[in-house]
């Protein structure tokens, strides 16, 4: 076992240096409790109001941006490969254009995903595909034309 002659060194904490620092993080806290707006504090940070820019939007940087444009991403991605796979199992469309029937194309797209009538409304609402009704059902739908647009 070895001995240093050297005196061990000491931490040295000063009171005025522990007042300090506390000050500084209850004004920190201070602050912080102003823009809370749980907190009982009177002062509430302005808000964006419908119609002003920026309303219903997240934060610009902030990770919930960021994952919404993952998620819009990862959507426009299963659409394409949708239009994909219409485009592969087309049967003889009306007017020339890639169609198939509900039957079919769910009987193909189950090994791909799950999501197949959601992300066929998706693609509807970005006028990519066309088919009559509301929603599509599995069985009862299994007729029903789809017609690729573009």
């Amino acid at each position: 076992m070895e001995t240093d002659d050297a005196p061990a060194e000491t931490c040295t904490v000063s009171v005025k240096g522990l007042t300090e620092n506390w000050q500084k993080w209850s004004n920190d806290h201070c602050d912080y409790q102003k823009n809370n707006p749980f907190s009982n504090g009177k002062v509430i940070p302005p808000q964006i109001q419908r119609g002003q820019e920026g309303y219903g939007r997240p934060l610009e940087g902030s990770k919930t941006e960021e994952r919404g444009k993952d998620a819009h991403s990862h959507i426009s991605r299963e659409v394409t490969e949708l239009c994909r796979v219409i485009l592969e199992s087309r049967e003889s469309g009306d007017d020339s254009r890639p169609a198939v029937r509900f039957g079919t194309l769910f009987e193909r797209y189950v090994t791909i995903s799950n999501k197949l009538v959601g992300v066929l409304l998706r693609a509807r609402k970005q006028g990519l595909v066309h088919f009559e009704g509301e929603m599509l059902w599995q069985g009862r739908d299994d007729g029903v034309i789809i017609t690729l647009l573009e």
